[in-house]
């Protein structure tokens, strides 16, 4: 089953929402720049340009993602691209809604990559249970590391006496972040996993350097 059937939409109206994600990112960069929020241009313009990775592999490697998987990755960076216009200081809860979306599509990755490994060496097999646990270690892990990026760059704009494109609101605000990064992990170890076969098994003959595989569906 793709992401698309349990969502109940076509492939068309996947790529057509896609579309219109990728236009509000686009408009949210202009309007940034109209009115001097560079934080704003600059989480957009990265938004932006991760909506597009998945034509690039595409382009690339011959390897079709699901529509399905790339609304999702629409999604949680447009999200985390509106946040960055306001609602981040306005509403605590949108932040945690956030963190939840982009954790599911760092621990798809984390558990693409975990199983690609197993399947292609054939002499790593580790149980269901672990691999859950795996998934939601990886999250926490990219949490930690994303924390580290945002203290960094506050230090940096200081430094430079400018306005910091990420920003570290505090040590509750670092906890509940990490909280539900951990509930995003959970989410997919739990039910989202089957979603990103398509996605291990481009990996899997990439770490063997066989053939590109066909598309997801």
């Amino acid at each position: 089953m793709t992401l698309g059937d349990a969502l109940g939409l076509s492939d068309g109206q996947e790529r057509l929402l896609t579309r219109g994600l990728q236009a509000a990112l686009a408009a949210l960069v202009v309007y940034g720049a109209a009115t001097g929020s560079w934080g704003t241009v600059v989480n957009g313009a990265a938004a932006l340009a991760a909506t597009f990775l998945p034509a690039l592999v595409r382009r690339e490697y011959g390897y079709a993602m699901d529509p399905g998987l790339v609304l999702w990755i629409a999604v949680a960076v447009f999200l985390n691209a509106l946040g960055f216009a306001g609602l981040y200081e306005q509403y605590q809860w949108y932040d945690e809604i956030t963190h939840t979306v982009s954790g599911t599509i760092i621990a798809g990755i984390g558990y693409a990559s975990f199983r690609a490994v197993e399947e292609h060496s054939g002499e790593v097999e580790a149980p269901p249970a672990f691999r859950a646990a795996f998934v939601v270690v990886f999250v926490l892990a990219a949490g930690v590391v994303w924390e580290l990026l945002e203290f960094a760059s506050e230090q940096l704009a200081a430094a430079l006496g400018a306005a910091a494109p990420l920003v570290v609101y505090g040590v509750d605000d670092i906890v509940t972040d990490m909280v539900f990064n951990g509930v995003g992990g959970l989410v997919v170890a739990l039910w989202g996993s089957d979603y990103v076969g398509g996605v291990t098994g481009f990996l899997r003959d990439r770490l063997g350097g066989g053939e590109d595989p066909p598309a997801d569906g």
